[in-house]
């Protein structure tokens, strides 16, 4: 089975106050403001400035959401993971509803060893009316009952998710996947074909791309996969076992 990547989201939302005090103000805008910088310094690679600034806003409102769910992302992407779970709930015990934070928190059960509880977080996320890309969180559930191999489930999830935007990849992609696991090879091709007309080309999609035209019997377009595979991922750990099975 491929590997289908699970996507965190975020989305900032300003934090309420329960008071007009000016000093709570104050530090929700400091908070505001750090959080927005540690998202900054992530996005140009500069994880130890990140961690600072994102500790920073927790320091200033420790109730400030979006901060601990940077934290988490942050410390998923440096390897962190129990330190990111831990920032997760957090996120989540401070705005039980948010819609971005239970994706989040759903895509990190998936993603370290807890899919079977991750349902009933994306199902929050779709469920609150201010998210606004629940497309995402059940193209998240789809791909995270796809993993644990149930594929009802992740075809219902799916499903949904292109109800709300029939171009949503992260769910065009697994649907492509699981037609070809059903043996529907053309339905297959046509996902695919939804997928990469998105201008996405990836290895998930050039293996799946290979298989199901090898399964329908066009060697000449499975060969087209195979040698663009080739060259964007040579070092390919898939692309290696296509060689070894199909190749030689």
């Amino acid at each position: 089975m491929l590997k289908i990547l699970i996507l965190v989201t975020v989305f900032f939302l300003a934090a309420c106050t329960s008071t007009p005090d000016k000093s709570d103000q104050s530090k929700l805008k400091a908070a505001e403001t750090n959080t927005a910088l540690g998202r900054n310094y992530m996005d140009r690679g500069q994880y130890e400035i990140a961690l600072e600034k994102l500790k920073r806003a927790v320091g200033y409102d420790k109730t400030y959401a979006p901060a601990h769910t940077m934290l988490g992302v942050l410390y998923e992407t440096i390897g962190e993971t129990e330190k990111a779970g831990e920032e997760y709930r957090l996120a989540l015990r401070y705005d039980p509803e948010d819609g971005s934070v239970n994706n989040n928190y759903g895509a990190y059960l998936c993603a370290n060893g807890k899919p079977q509880d991750a349902d009933k977080y994306f199902l929050a996320a779709v469920a609150d009316p201010f998210y606004q890309t629940p497309a995402v969180a059940l193209a998240n559930a789809g791909s995270c009952a796809l993993d644990r191999g149930d594929l009802d489930k992740a075809e219902s999830f799916l499903r949904q998710s292109l109800a709300y935007d029939d171009q949503q990849g992260s769910a065009l992609l697994p649907m492509a996947e699981i037609s070809f696991l059903q043996g529907q090879y053309l339905k297959a091709r046509a996902f695919l074909q939804r997928y990469e007309a998105l201008g996405v080309m990836d290895e998930e999609s050039l293996v799946l791309g290979y298989q199901i035209e090898k399964a329908l019997g066009d060697e000449k377009s499975a060969n087209k996969y195979w040698l663009e595979l080739q060259k964007r991922y040579p070092d390919s750990i898939q692309a290696g076992r296509i060689a070894g099975q199909d190749r030689t």
